[in-house]
């Protein structure tokens, strides 16, 4: 089966209402093995991260009720 990004998106946003919080490197883990390789990325730093376009998405679907903590690489329901 072939997804979107909107699809991975959608699936982060219920995880992060109904969990409250969503780390990133869960996040990457579940996408990868679910969703498929092609919504993960390896950013400059050389970690594993979430897709941009994926990110975009997400970002519009919550409208500013998820937040993202820096230093603990999660997003937290607010």
């Amino acid at each position: 089966m072939s997804y979107t990004a909107y699809e991975v998106a959608e699936w982060m946003v219920k995880e992060v209402r109904f969990a409250g919080i969503l780390y990133q490197q869960e996040a990457v883990d579940h996408i990868a093995k679910h969703f498929g390789e092609a919504f993960i990325y390896v950013n400059e730093n050389g970690n594993r991260s979430i897709d941009k376009e994926v990110k975009k998405i997400f970002k519009k679907l919550h409208s500013g009720r998820a937040a993202w903590d820096r230093d603990g690489f999660f997003w937290g329901w607010t």
